[in-house]
């Protein structure tokens, strides 16, 4: 009988029972002894070198740690407390989050409790959002909404009564500093806003900005060119306007954007557009009668001259009007033919007083005014206004003020001052398609006319 073949594989070990197999390489603790292996390990933690940071005295030993930060104090935990009188019980959400749940029906209804308004633009053109903000309290009762504009553009909403908090951010900067910008996406992103409106004509780089915003909707205008490439993937309705400045749409620039939030929509009928109002507080009326005391004009009793030509900022013409103010001695010639009434000349600038005491005389009364709620006050004391297209025209027409407005042409002024009979307004256009071609005497006609002693206002 041939002989088996050796098995090549060892032999399979076998233990008596309740023994423990021997392992075959040495455990760790045996290394060690003196530590047992049901004892915990433990070793004296490095000390911090002194010569590398000499003023980290390490830890706080009065420091409280809480559940939900990994470091400083914790008062209590913000999630609310479980309740046994509930069958479903309540979601379990790990510690560090805050998570707000929204029902059902909001998202289906698309309420908006939080809205962010990005204008564009100076005073003027967030002077003119300010039905549209009305228009949002009146769809969306309880609506907190907030703004984001230009450092000229918040100054208008210390006249505006809806506005919770306005932020500056400058939006016409086409590379904002990147602490900014990631400063402004942190802010937006952690307000949890439901409802993102911009009137900057967005690309791919703003569009992406409001994107990150987390928004549920997120509207805005394009450019109506090839810049808009690429934005409509991050937004949720676009505008397109018909020129590259949405300015040049004049009072109804907005008509877009109103339109598509005034529309019908789950039994709510169509939301009717508010007229222009602005409110006054009493620290600003003090603080202009104060001025206007100074200047020696009593309230009702003057008429308000602004657009005095100037380089300063403050001037508050529109973006989409540049042709917009007058050299002072055109508006010298026409205060000659007020009658019972003392003009007052507004300057945005105090380097203008002396030419306006040159022009006019030393008697002059001049108010040197930057703000529009200051503006606004000043136009609310008045007896009439007598401007050019700035800010002054849509103020007077929000306090209901008789006014004179001055523009370079008839398509300007049928644009800027819609329904001018019913504002109370009276516009005279030049012919020559410049305002410094003006008819003077057309303007001292009207002035005669409407401010003239047996005509003041009470």
């Amino acid at each position: 009988m041939a002989a088996s073949a050796p098995n090549p594989l060892p032999k399979p070990a076998t233990f008596a029972l309740g023994r423990s197999p021997r392992p075959l390489f040495p455990s760790v603790l045996s290394l060690f002894p003196s530590v047992s292996p049901r004892r915990p390990l433990s070793l004296n933690a490095k000390k911090n070198n002194p010569w590398l940071d000499p003023f980290d005295d390490g830890s706080d030993p009065d420091m409280e740690f809480g559940s939900l930060f990994s470091d400083g104090k914790q008062a209590e935990d913000p999630r609310p407390p479980d309740d046994p009188k509930n069958p479903y019980g309540f979601l379990k959400f790990p510690a560090g989050f805050n998570v707000e749940v929204a029902s059902l029906g909001s998202k289906v209804r698309g309420d908006v409790r939080r809205c962010c308004c990005v204008v564009s633009g100076g005073v003027y053109e967030n002077l003119l959002f300010f039905p549209v903000i009305q228009l949002l309290k009146n769809r969306y009762p309880g609506v907190q909404i907030d703004v984001i504009a230009s450092a000229r553009g918040k100054q208008a909403y210390e006249i505006n009564k809806n506005v919770r908090w306005a932020s500056v951010y400058d939006l016409d900067d086409d590379f904002p500093e990147p602490a900014e910008y990631t400063d402004m996406v942190g802010v937006i992103k952690g307000r949890y806003y439901d409802m993102m409106l911009s009137t900057k004509l967005a690309g791919i780089g703003h569009a992406a900005f409001l994107f990150m915003s987390t928004a549920r909707d997120r509207v805005s205008y394009v450019y109506p060119n090839v810049n808009a490439a690429g934005a409509g993937l991050f937004l949720s309705e676009t505008f397109t306007p018909p020129t590259t400045n949405l300015s040049e749409g004049g009072y109804g620039m907005y008509h877009q954007m109103i339109n598509w939030l005034a529309r019908p929509s789950r039994n709510v009928p169509t939301e009717p557009l508010p007229p222009l109002r602005v409110s006054i507080s009493k620290k600003v009326i003090a603080a202009v009668e104060e001025k206007c005391e100074k200047a020696g004009a009593e309230r009702g009793k003057f008429i308000v001259v602004h657009g005095i030509q100037s380089d300063s900022a403050a001037s508050m013409q529109s973006k989409g009007d540049k042709d917009s103010l007058l050299p002072i001695h055109i508006w010298a010639e026409i205060a000659k033919e007020l009658r019972g009434v003392k003009p007052v000349f507004v300057i945005p600038h105090e380097k203008l007083r002396e030419d306006v005491k040159e022009a006019v005389g030393e008697d002059a009364s001049i108010v040197f005014i930057t703000t529009p709620g200051q503006l606004a006050a000043l136009i609310n004391n008045s007896a009439g206004v007598i401007c050019t297209n700035t800010a002054a025209v849509q103020l007077a027409h929000a306090r209901d003020k008789t006014s004179i407005a001055l523009f370079s042409s008839v398509e300007k002024g049928s644009l800027f001052v819609p329904d001018a009979a019913e504002k109370k307004c009276t516009i005279i256009s030049s012919k020559s398609g410049k305002l410094v071609d003006i008819d003077v005497a057309a303007v001292k006609t009207a002035v005669s006319r409407l401010f003239s002693k047996s005509l003041l206002p009470v």
